[in-house]
């Protein structure tokens, strides 16, 4: 893996083989939000970094690599701000009906689903400031999770978002290959982008509106990566929102990277060699980071029954 620079190109999260995305969105009639969810294969390791000064997360103290549990069941980009959280709940719920989880007792149902979440500031952009993700918003999105390629634009969690307080955002995707000792690693990023600032390059500038903001990703990869290892490859994957979007992690933004790493390609046992690896895995991670900003706002158009954010 070492030295190869593989560009990212443009394609999906569920490039990563397991990896399902459902989403839900709601748009009309007082409504413009929506709930983006990532279902990754039983034994996924999880990791997080949480850097913008304005979170709205749950169960993100569970991806520690020193906590009991090193695997997730599945991850949640929700809008609605705090309140759009309880869409995890019904995650949650489809994942218990299918036995999915951490058991806790001898019986095939009595499990915990491990669903951290993370939620973007979009109320009242539809118009009805209560009009929220819900935990059947949740649920539904589980419901339609698919391994196909993945919406972008307009759609789930980045429904309702905003970049520079002016622009509409979106959600966008990107993937990569780089070579490893027992055949390509795939690296791909799902992105949902809701920004205080605006993508590096494109000439616009941030207005005073909208003060309330975030960049939500789901970084992951098939490398068989341990719980400290993918919360690093989490930590890595920001530098990709710095080269997309200027200013990144204010303290208007809550800007959360997760991690998954699905372990189907094992890399280097030898040390020396493993830090190879990782250092160059965690480069393209940052790289299809920012081409996944950059696509969910080149993907994002205008929301006809909302104008006032062009595309």
């Amino acid at each position: 893996m070492a030295g190869s620079r593989t560009a990212p190109r443009t394609a999906s999260l569920t490039d990563v083989a397991g990896l399902q995305v459902g989403q839900v969105t709601r748009r009309g009639d007082g409504w413009l939000t929506g709930v983006t969810v990532v279902l990754p294969p039983p034994g996924t390791v999880g990791g997080v970094d949480v850097r913008g000064g304005g979170p709205g997360t749950h169960e993100t103290d569970a991806l520690d690599p020193r906590t009991l549990v090193p695997t997730v069941d599945a991850v949640v980009l929700t809008g609605g701000s705090a309140y759009g959280l309880v869409a995890a709940h019904g995650v949650q719920r489809f994942l218990a009906e299918r036995g999915r989880g951490f058991p806790v007792g001898p019986g095939p149902g009595q499990v915990v689903p491990i669903v951290p979440a993370a939620a973007v500031f979009d109320l009242g952009r539809g118009g009805v400031f209560g009009n929220h993700p819900t935990e059947e918003m949740g649920y539904a999105a589980a419901e339609a999770a698919t391994s196909g390629p993945v919406e972008r634009g307009v759609v789930g969690a980045g429904t309702g978002v905003v970049v520079g307080g002016r622009w509409k955002g979106g959600t966008g995707t990107a993937s990569a290959r780089v070579p490893a000792p027992a055949g390509e690693v795939v690296v791909a990023a799902l992105a949902v982008v809701n920004a205080v600032g605006v993508p590096v390059g494109a000439g616009l500038e941030p207005g005073p509106g909208a003060p309330l903001n975030t960049t939500l990703v789901v970084v992951a990869t098939d490398a068989a990566l341990d719980p400290a290892e993918t919360s690093r490859t989490a930590t890595a994957a920001h530098a990709g929102l710095a080269r997309a979007l200027d200013p990144v992690h204010t303290l208007a933004d809550g800007d959360t990277v997760f991690a998954l790493a699905t372990g189907a390609v094992p890399l280097a046992a030898d040390r020396p060699a493993r830090v190879g690896q990782l250092v160059e895995l965690q480069r393209v991670a940052a790289d299809v980071v920012r081409a996944a900003v950059l696509d969910g706002v080149a993907s994002a158009e205008p929301v006809g029954d909302w104008p006032r954010f062009p595309a």
